[in-house]
């Protein structure tokens, strides 16, 4: 079997000048869990140049969707970043990644942190009913510099309570918590920082975070991620020790270009 497909890309938006999203046709034969990533790239002077994206869209959706930023001077997301309707990209044909829900024990509320297009896997999640049967809450902490970095915002606020299928779940158990960085904003501070001090859990009107109660997933870059798994193992949460091994927390290594 072939490592990867071609797919045609349906649509771009760019957010601004420095993220965008693209939705692609999808191969009926790739399967995936959300929260998981696949390879995806171009095909590049003959040869395939390939980096580990999340899937932005639901495991049951027709279409892929894709959430990058946009580096000039990266090998793919410079290329990338000019894709238009009709283009072609690659797509692996298997999905990886340790973010999936079976990696988290039971418990009552998880958080879901993700700081830039490390919402991306998140965005498949919260579209995913079963998140939503296995926790009474779910707390989406977005963290990004500027207020013009809050990606789907008015998808999560708006679109997703109105949805047909699992939209009340939403409305009741969905908190979306975007914090901003660099500009006055309802919500300001690093997220690592929010973590530790307990201010993210008094806003969202829960107990500070703990393993009884709580349990959460990462995806960012290298040192939130090192310092969010060390935020939460002060707390006495432990991390999943390996896939298919269940703990309070889990995270993911592979990431867009940055």
């Amino acid at each position: 079997m072939a490592a990867y497909t071609t797919e045609r890309v349906v649509s771009v938006h760019h957010w601004n000048d420095t993220l965008f999203t693209f939705r692609t046709t999808r191969d009926k034969a790739l399967r995936f869990q959300s929260g998981q990533f696949v390879m995806m790239g171009l095909l590049v002077d003959g040869k395939p140049l390939l980096r580990a994206y999340s899937f932005a869209s639901a495991h049951y959706e027709e279409e892929l969707e894709f959430f990058s930023i946009k580096v000039p001077d990266g090998p793919l997301t410079s290329r990338l970043q000019h894709l238009e309707v009709g283009d072609e990209v690659l797509v692996g044909t298997k999905a990886h990644g340790t973010l999936v829900l079976h990696d988290l024990l039971p418990a009552r509320h998880v958080y879901l942190f993700g700081t830039g297009t490390g919402l991306a896997p998140f965005l498949s999640l919260i579209k995913d009913p079963e998140l939503y049967e296995r926790f009474e809450k779910v707390i989406l902490v977005h963290g990004v510099r500027l207020k013009n970095d809050l990606a789907y915002q008015q998808m999560i606020e708006e679109e997703l309570p109105g949805n047909e299928f699992f939209g009340e779940d939403v409305k009741a158990k969905l908190v979306y918590y975007p914090t901003v960085t660099r500009e006055p904003f309802r919500n300001s501070g690093r997220l690592t920082d929010l973590i530790v001090s307990g201010k993210l859990a008094a806003d969202v009107g829960l107990d500070q975070i703990n393993p009884q109660s709580d349990r959460a997933m990462i995806c960012g870059g290298p040192s939130m991620l090192k310092e969010t798994c060390a935020h939460l193992e002060s707390l006495g949460l432990t991390a999943a020790p390996r896939l298919g091994e269940p703990g309070h927390f889990v995270f993911e290594r592979a990431f867009v270009e940055r």
